[in-house]
């Protein structure tokens, strides 16, 4: 049987509402905070954010450094004003500039990357404690599979809503839920650095990807999903190799073993 794309479950949308009811309104937290971007990840936990909670309980936060598109910018400020959540700009530049500066040895992309990805974080943290809020992060299935995130960056949240939808099931249910146009069909960016798109930094395409995580999801052998899918085995492999080499982002840093129980091994929550 040849393997097709991820199927988005009819049930995805109640599921990821009473997710956030569940987690959001626990134990005394006001809401949620959400980073816009202007991509179809955030556009679409904010709107999912504001149908679960209300609108009074969503916080939207634009994080632009000196290279975010003014255009891009007012767009999705505007998105966000269109929820009716609250939305705020917080210009990160003056906090980039100053890390760099500290460390002006520093001019690897990837690394400044980072810094920017770990830089917004901190903003959104500072203003959910503040307001007793829970961060919302934005991640999908694909990029947290790939390790396509940055630790302690846009992979440090509270809650992932979307954590469980590969990304061509996010494009599914933007387009039910009838997101812009102009959200749905803009090229997936993490916006890192000048002309990043997700797709050419991952070397394949999403609908690629996903055929090959939904093998792997299903405990398929490389051989056996190259085959089903008619990939090439290298594709395959590729990808299979990204996902074991990235581990670490998925799970809490290791503890040695000294006491009777220890954090993270047997002494579980």
């Amino acid at each position: 049987m040849s393997e097709g794309l991820p199927q988005l479950p009819a049930h995805a949308e109640s599921s990821i509402h009473q997710f956030l009811r569940a987690h959001a309104l626990a134990a005394g937290n006001s809401g949620v905070v959400v980073g816009l971007s202007g991509g179809i990840d955030s556009a679409l936990t904010a709107r999912l954010a504001r149908d679960a909670l209300g609108a009074a309980r969503v916080l939207g936060v634009l994080l632009p450094d000196a290279r975010f598109p003014p255009e891009l910018r007012a767009e999705t400020e505007e998105y966000g004003r269109s929820l009716g959540i609250e939305v705020r700009t917080v210009p990160i530049e003056p906090a980039t500039r100053a890390f760099t500066e500290m460390l002006p040895e520093i001019g690897d992309r990837v690394t400044l990357g980072n810094i920017l990805a770990r830089t917004r974080m901190n903003v959104l943290y500072a203003l959910a404690r503040e307001r007793r809020r829970l961060v919302v992060g934005t991640g999908n299935k694909s990029e947290l599979l790939l390790g396509y995130f940055t630790k302690y960056g846009d992979g440090g949240v509270d809650l992932l809503p979307i954590g469980d939808l590969y990304k061509t099931e996010v494009r599914a249910l933007a387009a039910r839920l009838g997101l812009p146009r102009a959200i749905q069909e803009r090229p997936p960016s993490a916006g890192l650095w000048e002309g990043q798109t997700d797709e050419e930094e991952l070397g394949l395409p999403y609908s690629t990807i996903d055929r090959i995580l939904t093998g792997l999801e299903r405990l398929r052998s490389e051989e056996e999903i190259a085959e089903s899918t008619g990939l090439p085995l290298d594709e395959v492999r590729r990808v299979a190799e990204r996902v074991a080499a990235s581990r670490h982002k998925r799970r809490a840093a290791p503890v040695a073993k000294i006491g009777f129980r220890t954090v993270g091994l047997d002494w579980r929550e």
